[in-house]
């Protein structure tokens, strides 16, 4: 059962060859026999679990089942769950247990979805590697001396390995699509606005977004449907209709204009990724897609343009944890000063704590018109090229991530690691949906294909991605015994 699709196992239970619980059970006890060396949970939820599952096969039995009643997935660590540990990877939060539930946790216990735990991440979601967790690194599944991706590499790494058939992640400049791609899964990041922020810890708030990661687009299509919509507790939601995600899946893909920004296949894209993306793209040739160039001219400036706005809003957000109403607190504080400095430099790890400062800088008197004012005037200008695109074409496509995963510990510096996230940044910056598809390997080590859509067009993209998972089996793979054993 553990390398079935999300899909699939709702037609098994749904069919008696399953429970729910028989289900439940068995991902919980391949975690617990398997994580301790990949390392994708932080805290696993049995007892939750099990009577959850125990509830949903009740539900089933007296006829009241829902589509998605019964099914497990994992949440990553940034979703507050009541009375459970919210750790966002960092040991400022790790004494914290949320009073409530986050928006789109309420909505996946209201669709009767079971969660299995809460999955590891880098702290307050900086990073690219999944190595900046107060818990430990992440390994990939694919290959234990890689790494998963981040800040989602958990909730990726979870999936990939079969402890969960699906998971939620969240993306701020490529943090659900770049671990999907380094694992050989399928992730996607709304339109800002399309799911709540609600009770998702905020890093950078103009750029967060949380979506689905499963193995299929018919899958991320489920999920998305259960947590997509309006909420009035969260003012970036977008009060917009939700439509059936799944209704459009099977649309042809004759005359899909498709094009690819000659930006996302310049210097710095490895031999063997351009050559699986090419592949793919040859792919929907076949499937009556039409394929050309396009430009994204500003497209360099999007690294510096995000690393000036996202610290400059993790700064602000992360004030908050001063170790006096909740999270780590220093041992025997002078006065109030001392509580304030070493509670944030015993609990901030080395990666959050140069963002803080950066933001700080980037917002200071003298500086702000120089850099935050200048990388917002920036972020227009890429937001218009994407727009200027979707005027030609219908979708955009190019690798998800310049290179395959790379090795634990290969990217001493923070530049080079930034860099890592060239083609998802912009994405954020613009507020547009993608989606990374499996799309070959390099060695043993995943690729993925990202797809670009216009502002609420996470239907066309789905359909878009679908159809190429219907025509190939890339996401088909999984880790073999071995590797995950």
């Amino acid at each position: 059962m553990h390398h079935m699709t999300l899909t699939e196992l709702a037609r098994g239970l749904e069919a008696g060859d399953f429970s729910s619980r028989e289900l439940t059970t068995s991902l919980l006890d391949r975690i617990e026999r398997l994580d301790g060396d990949i390392n994708s949970f932080v805290t696993v939820t049995r007892d939750q679990a099990l009577a959850a599952a125990d509830a949903a096969d009740q539900a089933r039995a007296k006829g009241e089942s829902r589509p998605l009643a019964g099914l497990p997935l994992a949440i990553k660590d940034i979703f507050c769950t009541q009375g459970i540990r919210t750790s966002c990877g960092s040991k400022m939060l790790d004494n914290f247990q949320a009073p409530y539930n986050a928006t789109v946790v309420e909505k996946l216990q209201a669709a009767g979805m079971i969660s299995l735990g809460k999955t590891n991440m880098d702290e307050f979601a900086m990073g690219s590697s999944n190595e900046n967790s107060f818990y430990g690194p992440v390994k990939n599944p694919w290959d234990r001396t890689a790494v998963p991706g981040g800040s989602s590499g958990g909730s990726a790494a979870a999936v990939a390995a079969g402890f969960a058939p699906a998971a939620l992640g969240t993306d701020t400049g490529g943090s659900i699509r770049q671990p999907a791609a380094f694992c050989g899964i399928t992730g996607l990041k709304p339109t800002y606005g399309r799911v709540s922020r609600y009770g998702m810890v905020a890093f950078a708030s103009s750029l967060d977004q949380g979506g689905p990661m499963a193995r299929s687009a018919e899958d991320c299509a489920h999920l998305l449907g259960a947590i997509a919509g309006h909420d009035l507790r969260d003012s970036t939601s977008v009060a917009r209709v939700v439509p059936d995600y799944l209704a459009e899946l099977d649309a042809p893909l004759d005359g899909l204009k498709i094009g690819l920004p000659k930006e996302y296949f310049g210097d710095g894209l490895d031999a063997e990724v351009e050559s699986a993306i090419r592949e793919a793209i040859r792919a929907y040739e076949s499937l009556g897609a039409k394929v050309c160039e396009v430009s994204l001219p500003h497209t360099h400036l999007a690294v510096p343009a995000y690393y000036v706005i996202a610290p400059a809003e993790a700064s602000s957000n992360l004030s908050r944890y001063d170790g006096v109403r909740f999270g780590h607190r220093c041992d025997n504080p002078v006065d109030l000063e001392d509580l304030y400095k070493r509670s944030r430099a015993e609990g901030f790890g080395d990666e959050v704590k140069r963002r803080i400062l950066i933001g700080t800088h980037t917002l200071s008197e003298g500086f702000f018109d120089a850099y935050y004012r200048k990388a917002q005037q920036v972020r227009r200008l890429i937001r218009q090229d994407f727009m200027d695109a979707f005027e030609e074409v219908d979708v955009l496509m190019g690798p998800a991530a310049p290179t395959p995963a790379f090795d634990l510990g290969a990217k001493k510096d923070p530049v080079s690691m930034y860099l890592q996230d060239i083609y998802t940044i912009a994405i954020n910056l613009a507020g547009i949906p993608g989606i990374s598809v499996p799309a070959g390997f390099a060695g043993k080590r995943p690729i993925g294909l990202q797809i670009l859509g216009q502002h609420f067009a996470e239907g066309q993209l789905l359909n878009v991605a679908h159809k190429f998972q219907q025509a190939t089996d890339w996401h088909r793979r999984h880790p073999t015994d071995q590797e995950t054993t």
